[in-house]
């Protein structure tokens, strides 16, 4: 099975052809089968240019709809579209490649039915708390139990605990967990609004639209965020959003299937 990707971007966000080059045949068989291992409780198997649930529903992989634009492709993107940009996990934290945004694309249809849609009520029944730095805060957050994803949380929440407390900054407070809302300046639904993801420190953040608010070209890169942090949340299945070039660097949000799988 071979499925080409090829995004160009619109306007003046340019993506160069390295970072638009589809994955080959079997990056992408490699990239699928990371996305069955990491929702085992959700996804079965990989067939026939299909994801098969283990309800027994199929979702395609390709919608068949070729070249997209960079907004085309964060509007409507399709699960291929996931691993158009291979996430950096574990490298230094350095300015990403201009255009890339690895898994700022999520589809909807399968984020739909990993973790409900909130539009329609279907992500509060499966909201949980995690108690948030237990010795440094014992803040309670909400957070989606669904595909494991408040329990990574949590193990991220111990590990960030024993930082030292010159850390504090950036950890506390939180700047928000779910909340049923579009991506600025988009109608795709945030991760936030999956019950997925969660910010930190906004004043010590830095994100993109509020440099450059009247703009859809990102202003030139910036994080204070300390190496240390990034890492916890990697370890444990989220990815960050200071490794994209939209940067959003308070933001974190679960995708185990762009990590390096966890050990059994």
């Amino acid at each position: 099975m071979r499925l080409a990707l090829t995004i160009l971007a619109a306007g003046p966000l340019l993506i160069s052809p390295a970072a638009a080059q589809a994955p080959d045949a079997g990056t992408l068989e490699r990239s699928l089968s990371d996305l069955v291992a990491a929702y085992p409780a959700a996804l079965d198997r990989v067939e026939g240019g299909e994801i098969v649930w283990r309800d027994g529903a199929r979702m395609q992989i390709d919608d068949g709809k070729g070249v997209k634009s960079y907004d085309a492709w964060l509007a409507e993107p399709d699960i291929k579209d996931i691993f158009a940009y291979p996430y950096p996990a574990g490298n230094p934290l350095v300015p990403p490649p201009a255009g890339t945004d690895p898994g700022r694309a999520r589809p909807p249809a399968l984020f739909d039915k990993l973790y409900g849609n909130c539009r329609s009520g279907g992500v509060t029944p499966n909201l949980v708390n995690v108690v948030w730095l237990p010795k440094k805060s014992g803040r309670q957050i909400n957070f989606n139990a669904l595909q494991g994803a408040a329990v990574r949380l949590q193990a991220v929440s111990a590990r960030l605990d024993a930082l030292p407390a010159h850390f504090d900054k950036f950890l506390l407070p939180t700047g928000g967990t779910y909340s049923c809302r579009t991506i600025a300046g988009t109608k795709q639904l945030s991760a936030h609004g999956y019950g997925i993801a969660i910010d930190l420190a906004p004043a010590q953040a830095h994100y993109w639209r509020w440099v450059s608010p009247y703009s859809d070209t990102p202003p030139a890169y910036r994080n204070d965020f300390p190496p240390e942090i990034v890492e916890a949340f990697e370890a444990e299945g989220f990815i960050w959003g200071g490794r994209w070039s939209h940067f959003d660097t308070m933001h974190f949000e679960y995708r185990p299937e762009l990590l390096p799988r966890r050990p059994p």
